[in-house]
């Protein structure tokens, strides 16, 4: 295939992050940029000095692309996906690709439709200690994985409103951060069926009824798989921590267990240990420049001619679950 022509809609930090490794790793060509923040844009150009500077989605497929990077709130992420891609463009999203499993579901359809490859952005899958546990876990070296036990805790909520508003973003701290969390379990197991779900959410310390208005600022959840694994998860903004943030993925099996834990409260650098009885063993430490790693990978098959793949489906069970936790749709036994 030829070299890709990309277009980039909305480049605050994470999308500006995206396309600095998208052009580092040099195999697509940035050709559209689009902000509704002029500063932004400017600032994203720099990266990428022969791309145009655009107003909105229409001009950037209009710009002959073959694939967009949508980075903008939540609400946007689908409609704006199905639009590239019923235009026959392929899309890098930045999580959640819906608010829930409908608008998912409806992303899904319309790449399969289009034969179009669509990616979403679930980094922590690239980090290198996630990939060295992933593989140990998949050759059964852990032996038959019982409890996994998941944490991402953030000191500092989000700083833009619209977070904030359950229209807007479709949930608080499981829809920032849970997801990752559900993500990185699932994906480590190839996506085994989730026999149950239950979850208490909480906001300002009480306890989350139905309140259409708000948002959890602290979540936990269990979730049953059909192996028998307990996935135990908490999430939060704004955490009492001492800390940046908090985030862990521990897998223990029968013959041993393996855990991703970040480093003095960093969000970015993280250590990969192996565990046997009481010794333990380091795979991996920093620095791992990792945060750009899915959008590179979605680039570059991108380059090589990939068209709709079905492992995409798995993002919308990773959206089913995410629903469950709020209670929006649940099975008989959970």
């Amino acid at each position: 295939m030829k070299r890709p022509r990309l277009g980039f809609l909305g480049v605050g930090w994470i999308g500006r992050n995206r396309m600095q490794a998208i052009v580092d790793a040099d195999d697509a060509d940035v050709v559209a940029i689009a902000d509704p923040s002029r500063d932004m844009a400017a600032q994203a150009q720099k990266l990428a000095p022969s791309a145009n500077i655009v107003e909105g989605l229409d001009a950037i497929l209009e710009a002959d692309v073959d694939g967009v990077v949508i980075a903008t709130p939540s609400a946007m992420h689908a409609d704006q996906s199905i639009r590239a891609l019923s235009h026959g463009v392929a899309v890098f999203c930045q999580k959640p690709l819906g608010r829930n499993a409908t608008e998912a579901q409806t992303v899904i359809d319309a790449a399969r439709a289009a034969d179009r490859l669509i990616g979403v952005d679930f980094s922590y899958r690239y980090t290198q200690g996630m990939q060295r546990i992933a593989d140990i876990v998949r050759a059964g070296e852990l032996g038959h994985v019982l409890p996994i036990d998941l944490v991402f805790h953030n000191a500092y909520g989000p700083d833009k409103g619209w977070f904030y508003d359950p229209t807007q973003s479709g949930g608080g701290c499981v829809m920032d951060l849970g997801v990752h969390l559900v993500d990185l379990a699932l994906w480590v197991l190839d996506f085994p069926d989730v026999v149950s779900v239950t979850s208490k959410l909480f906001e300002g310390g009480e306890l989350l009824g139905n309140a259409p208005d708000r948002v959890e600022d602290y979540a936990i959840a269990t979730l049953r798989l059909g192996s028998g694994t307990a996935v135990q998860l908490a999430c939060s903004w704004r955490l009492q921590a001492g800390r940046d943030a908090i985030i862990s993925a521990a897998f223990y099996g029968t013959n041993g267990g393996a855990a991703l834990n970040n480093v003095e409260g960093s969000f970015y650098d993280f250590v990969a240990e192996r565990y046997r009885g009481t010794a333990r063993e380091r795979l991996v430490t920093p620095p791992d420049a990792w945060g750009g790693r899915a959008a590179v990978d979605w680039a570059k098959r991108l380059e090589s001619g990939a068209g709709f793949d079905p492992a995409a489906a798995n993002f919308v069970t990773v959206s089913c679950v995410l629903d469950r936790i709020y209670g929006r749709a649940a099975r008989p036994d959970d």
